[in-house]
């Protein structure tokens, strides 16, 4: 099995020098630190883990960049996700893991090694199941095999347009799944799992909009213990909307009405009160945070600073893939407190690296929330990833990570899933066939 020697490596203690990085089938077999390179040893300059990616929607990376016209009126969430189910509802299966395939490989030259697929597209476009209950499941599988990105399949449950249970709108059809069928899924999508390297199955009841309390309370089991996802307080309305339903905040209802602990993920989480954001650092629940999409979509700011202080974990995803992009997620993420504090150096204790503090607590948290554990030591899967400093060879170590994220000049050289090598000199290896198929997916669907 190969070796990797890094002059500089980000260790669970921090950053070391000179370590040697031993893979096996099961993962990272050793770990030596202060030890000269063998003769058959891959060197690399500066190796962190591949940060994990907690939350994407793979059929929206079709909308990157079609999405910013104006409307009549002033845009929103909400006329965004009109515009979401129009394209929703013209994919194919193949469109799909074509789309999926390429986002995947995107994902993973930017530094992601794992994504946790918020899967909610799972019918045929008149809204009927198809023959296999997973088929999409299946190509969102088939596409993170074909890219070699690790999976962590969340199939979502989405029963109703609003809170208190309203019937699903028609734009929604290909997402409708009742208790039963839904099972069936989750059975189907287990064995597509289990037939994937390193792969994980959770689930994702899509939001209290989506859900009745009855309906939370008999699909969260069918996780079998894995990841518990789902979105929650990303929009003023939504808070506004579930006051009238039942009294109480979005996140307020959540933590009282369910076992939220250190399973769960809460996506987006932007509008809550200190209270919530205390109760929810107590529960032990990740914070899913999408900055990228966050600003895309005009959400606002959840406040980093507040979370950390009460002891919060975080992690973030690319939500609806406008642009991948592992440092423009951290810099977007820090620079969001920045102009919401007027303060600078937000997300670091003092005395610390901001950029450090970015990516290690978005590592573990995200891993957390994904039901993996990472990190560079014996045992932990061979998710890997090196930087170029060729183009910024004076930046001392310590501050690898702050240029990295905020400024220019250090990019990612190469990406390992599971040991094997996906991305290097900064392309994955497959990157003409599986753009080629995009493109003409893309072509297909905006004919």
């Amino acid at each position: 099995m190969p070796a990797i020697h890094a002059q500089s490596a980000l260790l669970p203690a921090g950053l070391a020098q000179d370590v040697r990085i031993q893979f096996s089938e099961a993962g990272i077999e050793s770990v030596e630190v202060g030890v000269r390179p063998y003769d058959r040893d891959e060197r690399h300059r500066f190796v962190t883990p591949a940060m994990p990616n907690l939350h994407s929607h793979a059929f929206q990376r079709a909308m990157a960049g079609l999405a910013e016209t104006r409307g009549p009126g002033q845009d929103s969430f909400w006329s965004w996700r009109t515009e979401m189910y129009r394209i929703a509802l013209s994919m194919t299966p193949d469109h799909v893991e074509a789309i999926a395939a390429q986002l995947y490989m995107e994902m993973l030259e930017t530094g992601f090694g794992r994504v946790g697929e918020f899967h909610y597209l799972h019918h045929d476009r008149d809204g009927t199941a198809y023959g296999d209950p997973a088929e999409m499941a299946g190509r969102i599988a088939a596409a993170s095999a074909s890219t070699g990105i690790a999976l962590t399949l969340l199939p979502v449950f989405y029963a109703h347009s609003g809170f208190g249970g309203a019937a699903p709108a028609d734009g929604q059809r290909r997402f409708i799944h009742d208790l039963e069928g839904f099972a069936r899924l989750m059975d189907r999508s287990r064995s597509i799992v289990s037939a994937l390297p390193h792969a994980v199955l959770g689930i994702a009841p899509h939001s209290l909009r989506a859900a009745t309390s009855e309906q939370l309370q008999a699909v969260i089991p069918l996780a079998h213990g894995g990841p518990v996802h789902i979105h929650v307080a990303e929009q003023v309305r939504e808070v506004e909307d579930c006051l009238a339903w039942s009294g109480r905040r979005p996140v307020e209802w959540l933590l009282d009405a369910m076992p939220v602990d250190r399973r769960w993920c809460l996506i987006h989480a932007t509008h809550m009160t200190d209270d919530e954001f205390e109760r929810l650092a107590r529960s032990g629940a990740i914070a899913g945070l999408c900055p990228i999409t966050e600003a895309n979509l005009g959400d606002g700011v959840f406040s980093a600073a507040t979370f950390r202080a009460s002891g919060g974990r975080f992690g973030i995803g690319s939500d609806s893939n406008v642009l991948i992009s592992l440092p423009e997620e951290l810099r977007m993420l820090e620079y969001s407190q920045r102009l919401f504090r007027r303060a600078r150096n937000v997300i670091a204790d003092p005395g610390h690296s901001t950029g450090m503090s970015l990516f290690v607590e978005a590592l573990h948290g995200g891993a957390s929330a994904l039901g993996v554990h990472a990190g560079i030591e014996a045992g932990r899967p061979a998710d890997l990833l090196s930087l170029d400093l060729a183009a910024a060879e004076y930046v001392p170590t310590d501050k690898v990570l702050d240029h990295f994220i905020f400024s220019r000049g250090i990019g990612v050289d190469s990406v390992w899933v599971g040991g094997t090598k996906q991305v290097e000199g900064g392309r994955h290896k497959k990157r003409d066939a599986i753009t080629a198929r995009f493109i003409a997916a893309m072509k297909e669907l905006t004919a």
